[in-house]
């Protein structure tokens, strides 16, 4: 298994799971400052073409001009087309998981041909390449689900036997634990994609990101907005992660300043979760942390597929000990669950 990748979390002495680091980098010659010359004229962001993601990449460039006086044109977007957008036909559990999604993108960083990755959190694998990081996130977004549908108000209130569309399976176990006489069938495709099939009657209704919707201005399609005390968010959902080759010292001071710190100190613990438990989009796993005043509280969930059996806990701790909070969590699941939990029958 390739070694855990850390999370570099600037301004924050933190104690931190062995392979998690903190990377506070000075800033270097050449790096972009505020009325002064850039030496580097162009910062490469490496994104997907689908609207969503080229409206994330579009939210990064603007902050970080804004963040260091440089014009939109300095920073350039390069829309890579990765494995998962090839794949539609077929749920990501049995093609390769969440790294369809960034594989490309990350091979790209590793080879020089873009210096920064964008991606949404959530699609990032539990362990990444070598010699990358996640060296800051955006502000997060909502981080709630929400359902939407023609046929009914909230998810109770679906007919008996109505199709529910998702690509995933911790949405799936989430809405079986909660009606298991529901049918719940592969969806896979962008945002419109799934909200134009939902009108063609393809599903009776679908759940999908808030964040997203927000982010697209389509936050009027939700039929209803799911409590996460209900519906858990999957591990990183509504943050955008910035990602960036370990070694590169500008990079790191250039995105030192859009870091949105809280919301990195909460996805450290909920990726230090996942990797305890080995997370992938063949695992149903939902983890949310918040941090306020210096505090972290933290959610995780574990559940079958088909939502016949579930486990879930809670952590609430300082903020420095997150990826601690996070780990010890999810070893919690891991043994009151037992072992072959995760294996299909």
């Amino acid at each position: 298994m390739r070694g855990v990748q850390p999370l570099a979390m600037p301004r924050i002495s933190l104690t931190l799971h062995p392979g998690y680091g903190v990377a506070r980098p000075a800033l270097m010659p050449g790096v972009a400052l505020r009325g002064q010359v850039v030496q580097s004229s162009v910062v490469r962001i490496g994104t997907r073409g689908s609207p969503l993601a080229l409206a994330q990449a579009g939210m990064v460039r603007a902050r970080l001009a804004a963040a260091h006086g440089l014009p939109a044109e300095a920073i350039e977007l390069k829309i890579i087309r990765t494995t998962g957008d090839a794949i539609q036909d077929r749920p990501l559990a049995e093609v390769g998981g969440k790294g369809l999604f960034t594989k490309e993108i990350e091979e790209a960083l590793i080879a020089g041909m873009i210096d920064l990755a964008v991606h949404s959190a959530k699609d990032l694998p539990t362990v990444l390449p070598p010699g990358l990081l996640i060296t800051a996130v955006l502000p997060r977004e909502d981080p709630r689900d929400v359902f939407i549908s023609r046929k009914a108000k909230t998810l109770r209130e679906l007919p008996l036997g109505a199709k529910v569309g998702t690509a995933s399976l911790r949405r799936q176990a989430q809405v079986k634990r909660l009606r298991p006489d529901l049918d719940v069938v592969s969806f896979r495709g962008n945002v419109e994609t799934r909200l134009r099939k939902l009108d063609e009657g393809v599903v009776d209704a679908t759940l999908l990101a808030l964040a997203g919707l927000k982010r697209l201005g389509l936050a009027e399609a939700a039929t209803a907005v799911l409590d996460t005390d209900e519906f858990l968010p999957a591990v990183g959902q509504g943050i955008i992660a910035l990602e960036a080759r370990a070694d590169d010292a500008r990079m790191r001071a250039l995105l030192d300043r859009i870091n949105a710190l809280d919301d990195a100190i909460a996805l450290a613990a909920e990726r230090a979760f996942l990797l305890v438990l080995d997370g992938s989009c063949r695992t149903p796993i939902a983890g949310h942390a918040t941090v306020q005043g210096g505090r972290l509280h933290f959610r995780g969930l574990i559940a079958k597929p088909d939502g016949s059996e579930a486990f879930d806990c809670t952590r609430e701790g300082a903020a420095a000990d997150a990826v601690e909070l996070g780990a010890d969590a999810g070893r919690e699941l891991k043994r009151r669950a037992g072992a072959d939990f995760f294996t299909p029958a």
